[in-house]
């Protein structure tokens, strides 16, 4: 066989080997077993299948194609290192498509876990709860969340690049295992979510000049305000985990980065993330300016015992003094900035603060002590406020909080699941429900939540 010719062969050999494996690559609706309640909402489902399907479609396309030319007259005069070549691409193509595959596949494995996996589900009703913002500002994305080890959480934003290409169409997010389950979780995923919701409205973009405006006009403190600016997409998240969950923010941001000594005065200029022990003094700073009370200040004081500034060399000192002179300054100028996406309002009317107010956290508390039901029926974030307030108070203890919250998020997982199917039989016709499936969705979390408190 003449060497053009064998390996010709050869290669369409390798390239229907991988049409083969190609074809193997299922939708996940086809081999992923979990309870309906640990599903991922439709909408979510259907922006990954798609976006998976897509490639998988254009792969296939581009394999047929490199066959079909392997058998031209063109291929016949090219040499074995040009077809080579081709197939090599195809080859880093066909890999793409399974790293994007893996990704999500990653994400969607842990809903068959027991229990497990009906807490994810809850926790995706509480961060599209998070990220939904009155006044629609933005459109929603889907958002889908897993576990993982280490101690803190990430974000793979929507519309942002996938590995590989092509734009993500859902967020996801990483939740650290360990912090299963007490309100701390709440804390580490809505700092996430406040990522994607500063993306879409381009808070630290139009935050950053004014940041730079104050370098040029504080003097001494120039190279301070420039670490602000430097820190502001972290700091915009913290941001928006305070104003959704209170307190339970900081007491969660407190139990991530209560590290040895050395790590929380480390202050490395290039690392867009604060200091810890500046990070948390913020979010007490941030936490009084929107909600004042006492309980702030203690919490300030309380984390300056566990971590004296006493015993810092002189120019760290320096530094963190400086950072604490201009920190009411700077928290004053972030709650009170007016993006042009919030049409006039400062971020902090945006966010509607008002309902997180601890005396009003406190009060629902015990409203839903004496009737536990209202609590099943209050947004996840003001749940998770007020959950959060108390054990700040002392009226709930740890072992409290995880069998609520875990009840909690089993409900939350279960409404959506029964919400979905019930606005999929409204929309088939009424000849088909007999009784409204709102009647029957409401009867059956009635059910539930007797059996659940």
């Amino acid at each position: 066989m003449a060497a053009v010719s064998y390996a010709t062969w050869m290669l369409e050999q390798e390239a229907r080997a991988l049409m083969t494996r190609l074809k193997r690559i299922k939708p996940f609706a086809l081999h992923e077993t979990m309870v309906p309640a640990a599903a991922i909402l439709p909408a979510a489902q259907i922006s990954i299948e798609q976006h998976l399907t897509k490639g998988r479609r254009e792969l296939r396309r581009l394999i047929e194609r490199y066959i079909r030319w392997l058998h031209s007259p063109t291929a016949q005069s090219a040499s074995p290192a040009q077809a080579q070549r081709l197939f090599s691409l195809l080859r880093l193509r066909f890999n793409t498509v399974l790293t994007q595959f893996d990704l999500f596949n990653d994400v969607l494995t842990q809903r068959s876990e027991h229990e497990t996996g009906v807490w994810l589900s809850g926790l995706d009703v509480v961060s599209a709860d998070a990220l939904t913002l009155p006044g629609h500002y933005y459109e929603v994305p889907p958002v889908i969340c897993y576990l993982d080890r280490g101690a803190g959480a990430a974000i793979r934003r929507a519309r942002t690049r996938l590995p590989g290409g092509g734009e993500n169409p859902v967020a996801v997010i990483r939740v650290p295992r360990e912090r299963m389950i007490g309100s701390g979780i709440a804390s580490s995923l809505i700092h996430e979510v406040g990522h994607q919701a500063a993306a879409l409205l381009n808070l630290a973009n139009s935050l950053r000049p004014v940041l730079q405006g104050m370098q040029r006009g504080s003097g001494s403190h120039s190279a301070v305000w420039s670490l602000w600016e430097r820190w502001i997409s972290e700091i915009v998240a913290d941001l928006w985990s305070v104003s959704r969950i209170g307190i339970a923010s900081t007491l969660g941001l407190m139990g991530v980065v209560s590290l040895p000594r050395a790590f929380v005065f480390h202050l490395n200029r290039d690392d867009p993330h604060p200091p810890p022990w500046i990070r948390v003094k913020l979010s007490c700073a941030i936490g009084e300016a929107l909600y004042p009370h006492p309980q702030w200040e203690r919490l300030a004081r309380l984390w300056e015992a566990f971590y004296p500034l006493s015993g810092l060399n002189a120019a760290q000192r320096q530094d963190y003094d400086a950072l604490q002179a201009t920190l009411p300054g700077f928290v004053a100028l972030l709650i009170n900035h007016r993006p042009k996406c919030l049409r006039g309002r400062s971020l902090a009317e945006a966010l509607q603060v008002w309902n997180r107010q601890p005396h009003h956290l406190q009060a629902l508390f015990r409203l839903w002590q004496q009737d536990p039901s209202k609590m099943y029926r209050a947004p996840p974030t003001l749940v998770f406020a007020v959950i959060g307030q108390a054990r700040a108070d002392g009226r709930l203890s740890p072992e409290q909080e995880s069998t609520i919250l875990g009840k909690l998020l089993t409900h939350w997982a279960l409404s959506s699941t029964l919400q979905t199917a019930a606005d999929c039989l409204i929309r088939s016709g009424p000849r088909q429900l007999p009784v409204t499936a709102q009647f029957q969705q409401n009867r059956f979390i009635n059910y539930s939540l007797r059996r659940m408190t």
